[in-house]
């Protein structure tokens, strides 16, 4: 009779915990009460944070134990490394890229047969951001000269520059005097490419920034690695001249995210031997190319290399074309 009754509650017992595993967590979402929600999810972060760092502190022990045998960290994934492949990624070691690089428009900068001299100019009556925005790059690209537009069209603006011996024409575009883009036509045989610009922050703006001095910047360029990528960037390269002046610090970047290229300037900030900072001196702007034209700017005739298609080309998250 015992042990009938003690098989009973043992059974009991399994039937408890099964029932106990089995029950839904609460929907937090579906409490009413604006406070009691807020209480458990906060509870709910505070097991999940938990839970992680137990997790790492396994992970810890399991690497200081095993050693060398220990299982390779787990890469995560991104939209990055998630890319869908692109025929036109190119090696810049290529023989076939090196002998497109030896023909194209900014071979004769690259072959330092010619220095850049820019002319930066705004769309008519620009607003004071915009013009405090053109100074701030006048500073950024050496040998660069600032001519305000006064109603004239760019097929007029640019014979005059070639005349001056200007190798680049940049143009600032605004809307609701805000800038918001940026055209830049390589003289005299092209390209031409229309990029929309934005989050554009002046130097003012910028927090514990630094003093910009005249020396020639280094530039870095990352990320251009499709065939259209790698003429945007042999393009913006070509706007500094060819030799930095490292010991002035300067550093340009040009840094190609998910199509999008950031610009930012800073300088290095030496702590010791070993460490090494980064001081942000100003402007920083976001570029997204819009169309790359062969030749000089000409709307009407111009024949494109590419265009953004919004709608037929953006299908996949996971594709890029830089």
């Amino acid at each position: 009779m015992q042990t009938n009754m003690a098989k009973e509650k043992s059974m009991d017992g399994e039937r408890a915990e099964k029932t106990e595993v089995l029950l839904p967590k609460p929907n937090i979402s579906r409490f009413k009460n604006k406070i009691r929600r807020s209480e458990a999810f906060r509870e709910m972060k505070k097991q999940q944070i938990k839970l992680k760092k137990k997790e790492k502190k396994k992970r810890k022990q399991e690497e200081a134990e095993l050693g060398d045998q220990a299982p390779p960290k787990k890469v995560p994934k991104t939209i990055e490394n998630m890319r869908v492949p692109d025929e036109t990624m190119v090696n810049p070691e290529d023989d076939e890229v090196l002998q497109d690089e030896a023909q194209d428009e900014m071979a004769s900068y690259f072959n330092r047969q010619s220095c850049p001299k820019i002319l930066i100019t705004t769309s008519d009556r620009p607003g004071k951001k915009t013009n405090c925005f053109c100074k701030e790059l006048k500073k950024c690209f050496p040998n660069s000269e600032l001519y305000y537009r006064r109603g004239l069209d760019l097929k007029k603006i640019i014979p005059q520059a070639l005349a001056k011996n200007f190798t680049d024409l940049l143009v600032i575009h605004e809307d609701r005097k805000e800038p918001n883009g940026l055209v830049i036509s390589h003289l005299p045989d092209g390209p031409t490419a229309h990029f929309k610009m934005s989050s554009v922050k002046l130097t003012t703006q910028l927090k514990r920034k630094g003093s910009m001095s005249d020396h020639m910047p280094e530039v870095i360029l990352n990320n251009f690695n499709t065939r259209l990528g790698h003429s945007v960037g042999r393009m913006l390269a070509s706007l500094f001249p060819h030799d930095p002046e490292f010991h002035g610090r300067r550093v340009v970047t040009f840094h190609n995210q998910r199509d999008y290229i950031f610009f930012r300037q800073h300088r290095y900030m030496f702590k010791n031997s070993k460490r090494v900072g980064l001081q942000e001196l100003g402007p920083r702007f976001t570029l997204k190319l819009r169309s790359l034209q062969k030749g000089t700017f000409d709307s009407k005739y111009g024949e494109y290399e590419w265009v953004h298609k919004r709608h037929e080309m953006d299908t996949s998250r996971r594709k890029f074309h830089l």
